[in-house]
């Protein structure tokens, strides 16, 4: 399983993020323009997933996203987990929209 930082997640202007955190969580802080499917939706809700380009997954601290990038991976698309969740996101200064979804 392939993983980067947040850092070079965000340094790729194009990248297409899933959120794989509950949208209680998605209401305290989140990432705009991210693909928000819970985990435990993800096989219902493949569809909804890029197949034609690499998709950085997302989640608290990195370890849902760590299930649902091999789960993606083994199903073909090209996944790369994103260390350290949203929590390395902030902390690293990136955009974060905090207490609401847009």
């Amino acid at each position: 399983m392939r993983t980067t930082t947040p850092n070079d997640a965000h340094e790729n202007g194009d990248a297409v993020i899933l959120d794989v955190r509950e949208p209680h969580e998605l209401t305290q802080a989140r990432i705009e323009g991210t693909i928000d499917i819970p985990l435990g939706e993800l096989v219902e809700r493949v569809a909804e997933v890029p197949t034609d380009t690499t998709v950085y997954v997302l989640c608290h601290v990195g370890g849902r996203s760590a299930q649902a990038t091999q789960y993606l991976e083994s199903i073909g698309v090209d996944a790369v987990n994103i260390d350290g969740g949203i929590m390395a996101w902030y902390q690293a200064g990136l955009p974060v929209t905090l207490g609401g979804t847009s």
